[in-house]
């Protein structure tokens, strides 16, 4: 009986230090709004990314650890799983899908994520990486550049599946963040053939990568600034070089630049290169968080796109602001001039 016992109170015991030396966090942002854009009716519609997440970590000792995170994205609307173009139902964990260890080497993951390039400009960029209309991550920071050309229909373009992910520890302010992908088969993608009769037709439904593609990023963070170098190779061998700066010239205003080059000479005869530039600013006073931001993306031969953003955050709380953009994009498409409105709220908990 007394052994029994004794059993008992050692299984309690190590349970309560496993316990305590393993973590899991459920998170998540709840985004909606009213959207209105030139041409369209008002909707509802969403500013951010509307995420369910699960992240965890357990110490293995020696200064090492586990960690892991899954991430659904869902439409505030409905409550379906995130579409893509077209209405595409999206995989569950489209957001990302990693496992792996953290140490004093820095972080390695394996999965499905953002790139290194796609994660870290977003500090660069005036509406800090959101996807709405107003925002400018998903077409001039990029310079129109697609991370998943080949990926399932429907996925979102600035992430690799099945990658390697390593972040490197900050050494005086300088860190390397490198992403490489496989060349594992698409898998049901669309096939890639450009535009016009100038296009290459190389790449069906199901091809393979061409290449292995690859993201690095390199940041230096001295003082208010900050500034990054970037190239990305994407599946099709299409190839991204960035450079982009922010400095906080008071307390309460930051300040930023980004300039990029896309060069899709792989898969495009003619032309095949596009450059875009943006500057951008943040002001916060109190509870209100002001953006701002204009940028330009010229396609060779090709006509430019120009847009201007304006945007407010007004916090109610830690976890929970207003938002009220408005923007106007101008490029080579129909209609020629778009306007878009936002006014929502979001919050994460």
């Amino acid at each position: 009986m007394k052994k029994s016992l004794l059993a008992l109170a050692l299984v309690g015991a190590f349970a309560g230090v496993a316990h305590a030396q393993s973590a899991v966090q459920i998170y998540g942002t709840v985004d909606a709004g009213l959207i209105k854009r030139t041409d369209q009716s008002l909707a509802i519609g969403k500013r951010a990314n509307n995420t369910l997440g699960f992240r965890g970590t357990e110490e293995l000792g020696s200064g090492l650890k586990a960690l892991f995170q899954l991430e659904i994205r869902y439409e505030p609307d409905s409550g379906t799983i995130e579409q893509g173009a077209g209405g595409v139902q999206r995989p569950l964990f489209q957001g990302q899908s990693r496992v792996g260890l953290q140490g004093s080497f820095g972080m390695i993951r394996i999965g499905r994520g953002l790139t290194a390039f796609q994660e870290t400009s977003t500090q660069f960029e005036p509406f800090r990486g959101v996807p709405s209309p107003s925002g400018f991550q998903t077409d001039l920071m990029i310079a129109g550049y697609t991370s998943d050309p080949l990926g399932l229909v429907g996925n979102s373009t600035n992430r690799f599946s099945n990658a390697v992910f390593y972040n490197s520890p900050e050494v005086n302010g300088f860190q390397v963040n490198t992403t490489i992908g496989t060349r594992e088969g698409s898998q049901g993608s669309a096939a890639i053939i450009g535009t016009g009769t100038a296009a290459n037709p190389q790449y069906r439904v199901g091809s393979d990568a061409s290449a292995n593609p690859y993201s690095v990023t390199a940041t230096y963070k001295s003082g208010p600034g900050a500034i990054m170098l970037a190239t990305e190779r994407n599946a099709v061998e299409t190839r991204l070089l960035s450079i982009a700066a922010y400095v906080m010239a008071t307390p309460e205003l930051k300040l930023m630049a980004a300039h990029t080059r896309q060069d899709q000479d792989h898969t495009r005869l003619i032309n095949a290169e596009t450059k875009a530039w943006l500057v951008g600013a943040n002001y916060t006073i109190g509870a209100n968080r002001f953006l701002a931001g204009y940028g330009q993306k010229s396609p060779d031969g090709l006509s430019k796109t120009k847009q201007v953003s304006l945007g407010l955050e007004h916090s109610l709380s830690k976890r929970t602001y207003l938002y009220f953009d408005i923007s106007n994009k101008k490029g080579p498409t129909t209609p020629p001039s778009v306007n878009h409105y936002a006014i929502g709220v979001n919050h994460a908990f």
